[in-house]
């Protein structure tokens, strides 16, 4: 997979599952879309953490109270 925008991940996580509502989909395709709406959303998943790690480290930069991860 390139690296894209979140925002991109996410409209084509959107049109993956969209497919996977038509219920006239085979099983070969559904399982390839649900195959490629793991991965897409493993790669939002790993951006959002990224990001909010990145925004930690700024607000202990800056002197501000650690924002706490559960």
């Amino acid at each position: 997979m390139e690296n894209k925008s979140f925002e991109e991940y996410i409209k084509e996580l959107e049109a993956v599952l969209k497919q996977l509502e038509d219920k006239n989909i085979s099983l070969e395709e559904a399982v390839k879309g649900y195959t490629m709406g793991l991965e897409l959303s493993k790669k939002c998943y790993e951006i959002l953490n990224t990001n909010e790690e990145l925004v930690v480290k700024k607000m202990g930069e800056f002197g501000l109270e650690e924002f706490k991860k559960d």
